[in-house]
């Protein structure tokens, strides 16, 4: 089986290389930006047609969210436009199309989890641009799974537990979020979800929008506290700071953020037997993360 993936440098598509890598029966192709962008159809069609895989994982997104409100042409060329492309390709070869998205296509006023079936209403340019690239894979792609997750951490790139510790080292006083919540999610473990849909895709009928993340659900303070007990625990950090709860109007972004974030992973759970994600059980390997 041949396997295409996009953004292989993020932090799903790292561990989707190296999970996929190891398997005798997958020939894995691995593209980031400067091998592929996929923002350019032709480059996209031609690597398409050259290679010819059965399964296309599109882990490339413009994810910063801040910037998406100020750089909107290029937060819809990478997220819509780039799979919209991808779709295509994938569809002119029967190929199956994996696609990752957000919780960020809601608006986070849901006072209960999130279900696939709810209406996405983003209030941001980063939600708005990728809801519109599941509307294009959805619309040229008959073979697909999107896979809709929140919060991803992981011992590669930048996320939240990075910038926790490197925090965490420098200053003495923490003021964290205490009113948004979702389910923080391991990056390895979205890659092996995505590597359990591909195995058991048995036909079209399985297409559609899953949502996956971690448990428990919690805050970002809590998120935060839980980082640093794990850090006092396993010797990532010699001294920890205090960390106090703040509200998101104590703290101003840019752009806005989904007081919910949480996400019902019944569905995946029911049609692929994935459980959530245990960030808890990740956050034991943190040394990685310094």
């Amino acid at each position: 089986m041949k396997v295409l993936i996009t953004g292989s440098h993020g932090q799903v598509g790292h561990c989707l290389v190296n999970v996929l890598s190891a398997r005798d029966n997958i020939e894995v192709f691995a593209y980031d930006r400067e091998d592929l962008d996929i923002t350019n159809e032709a480059q996209v069609n031609s690597v398409v047609a050259e290679l010819k895989p059965d399964v296309i994982i599109n882990c490339a997104a413009h994810t910063a969210v801040d910037k998406a409100e100020t750089d909107i042409e290029m937060s819809y060329a990478i997220n819509r436009d780039g799979p919209s492309y991808l779709a295509k390709a994938a569809e002119s070869l029967s190929a199956l199309m994996l696609h990752i998205s957000t919780d960020y296509v809601f608006d986070g006023d849901k006072s209960l989890p999130y279900v696939e079936t709810d209406k996405p209403n983003p209030k941001g340019v980063y939600g708005q641009s990728k809801l519109a690239g599941e509307e294009a894979v959805i619309a040229n792609c008959s073979r697909y799974a999107i896979l809709r997750t929140a919060w991803v951490f992981g011992e590669h790139g930048n996320n939240f537990v990075k910038t926790m510790l490197r925090l965490g080292k420098d200053r003495p006083e923490l003021g964290i979020i205490g009113d948004q919540f979702g389910g923080p999610t391991y990056a390895g473990d979205i890659a092996k979800a995505l590597v359990t849909i591909m195995d058991n895709f048995a036909s079209a009928e399985l297409s559609g929008v899953y949502h996956f993340s971690g448990a428990p659900h919690v805050s970002w303070y809590q998120f935060a506290k839980a980082i640093f007990e794990s850090a006092g625990k396993y010797g990532a950090l010699s001294k920890l700071p205090l960390v106090n709860e703040i509200t998101a109007d104590q703290y101003p972004l840019p752009a806005p953020r989904p007081a919910n974030s949480r996400l019902n992973c019944d569905k995946i759970h029911q049609v692929f037997a994935v459980e959530p994600s245990d960030w808890q059980q990740a956050l034991e390997n943190i040394k990685k993360y310094c």
